[in-house]
């Protein structure tokens, strides 16, 4: 477990963030008690001495900025009380890495705590839960975490391979086993020998497939295609599924005997919606992975969270995901506004603009199947429509617009450029064009 020395001035000005990381799984430690080691980490305030050859994060109050460590230098964040949500976030990725599992929500804390424990049992595990809410990351966590963690850990998708090859894939087969087997293979569960397989999509498999993949969690041996002795294996199984399988045992379509033996700890991942705590959390994350080689990280504004945080998410983290990556495109500058965000579900409706907005979008040709729309027309739209309001809110200024876009001024006349092109009104009805020339 990696150790946190938070700082005198940290404790007493921050203790709200070490108590979050320590309900985390992260050690908060004490020089005057124990000695940091290599994986361990100080937290000091803006201001204090940062330890000499030492991995530091400093935290300071005023204004609101992120910045990862570069060249030796120590990462830096800053924020104030009404920044906390998001802070803390961005703190907790400097802190842990931008890919380690992120929560905030008590629940979400609370299966994170409990994976760890699971992590140390070396048992099975079966991960119930919709779509995209993380179910291969807490897998992964569980790995990352377990005494396997230095082997292999070897994820597939039952229901994304062939379901002629997958007993091959599996258990492996020998030369000559079947038609185009024209040399031997170990299959995945010798490959992961030592470490942790998962199988997600488990309900996916085959009932004749089932049958054998019980007997070899039972007899920790596989029987490779075209072999006739059975091979060991040493290997955790980690099983996912987006189904209910109690249901499915039901319908017939899940072997009961499998289930449970799969299920001797489940767990289960809730939809983003049901745990809105995480959702700052995990946009902090989400920003530090993906902006890139950026000196200065774009931190979301009040009104950009607010829209994050009002929307239902049908495709849970995996559609969070989308939605920073979009806005991080967008945003050019220091900040992610509520104009950035731009959801996955504007692919299935055409844009509504509010009554006090301009005229609407161009209408969609009649042969134009709204099926057919691309995701990057959609995206394109928005933009159009986030560059008209923005030009209405400043009258026409072409440099006020980009300031506030966090845009170029070159960067502006040529995505207004474009927008001409496509017949697009980038005006709207109360800025008219000669406004806008005059401001250049």
């Amino acid at each position: 477990m990696r150790t946190i020395f938070p700082s005198a001035a940290i404790l007493a000005r921050r203790y709200a963030l070490v108590s979050g990381l320590r309900a985390q799984g992260f050690g908060i430690g004490s020089l005057a008690n124990a000695a940091p080691t290599a994986g361990d980490l100080f937290l000091v305030a803006d201001g204090e001495r940062v330890p000499a050859a030492a991995r530091t994060v400093v935290i300071g109050e005023e204004g609101r900025s992120v910045v990862p460590s570069q060249g030796g230098n120590p990462a830096r964040i800053a924020f104030g009380a009404a920044d906390a949500r998001i802070g803390y976030g961005f703190a907790r990725a400097l802190i842990a890495g931008p890919e380690q599992p992120t929560a905030a929500d008590p629940e979400s804390l609370a299966l994170l705590a409990l994976a760890e424990r699971v992590a140390a049992a070396d048992i099975t595990v079966l991960i119930n839960g919709p779509t995209g809410t993380g179910k291969e990351v807490l897998a992964r966590a569980i790995h990352n975490q377990s005494l396997r963690k230095s082997r292999p850990f070897i994820a597939i998708n039952c229901a994304a391979l062939p379901e002629t090859m997958l007993e091959a894939l599996l258990f492996g087969h020998q030369k000559g086993a079947f038609t185009g087997a024209a040399g031997a293979s170990e299959g995945f569960f010798r490959a992961a020998d030592g470490g942790t397989l998962l199988l997600d999509e488990i309900a996916e498999m085959p009932l004749s497939l089932q049958a054998k993949l019980l007997r070899v969690l039972q007899e920790r041996e596989v029987v490779p295609l075209g072999a006739s002795v059975p091979q060991p294996i040493d290997v955790r199984v980690i099983a996912c599924a987006n189904r209910d399988l109690q249901a499915e045992v039901a319908a017939g379509r899940f072997r009961a005997d499998l289930y449970y033996r799969l299920a001797v700890f489940p767990l289960a991942t809730k939809p983003l919606a049901e745990r809105p705590e995480d959702i700052p959390a995990l946009a902090a994350t989400m920003i530090l992975r993906h902006a890139g080689g950026r000196g200065l990280v774009p931190w979301p504004t009040p009104e950009a969270l607010d829209q994050l945080l009002r929307h239902d998410w049908p495709g849970n983290v995996r559609e969070l995901e989308n939605v920073i990556q979009r806005a991080l495109l967008f945003a050019g500058g220091a900040t992610i506004e509520a104009s950035h965000i731009v959801f996955d579900r504007a692919i299935s409706f055409t844009f509504q603009p509010t009554p006090a907005a301009a005229m609407p979008l161009r209408p969609i040709a009649a042969n134009e199947d709204a099926g057919q729309r691309s995701l990057g027309k959609v995206v394109q739209m928005s933009e159009f429509q986030a560059i008209r309001d923005t030009l209405r809110a400043c009258n026409g200024s072409r440099i006020e617009t980009a300031r506030r876009l966090g845009i170029s001024e070159r960067t502006l006349r040529y995505r207004l450029a474009k927008a001409r092109e496509q017949g697009e009104d980038v005006f709207g009805s109360g800025v008219a064009p000669h406004s806008w020339a005059a401001s250049a």
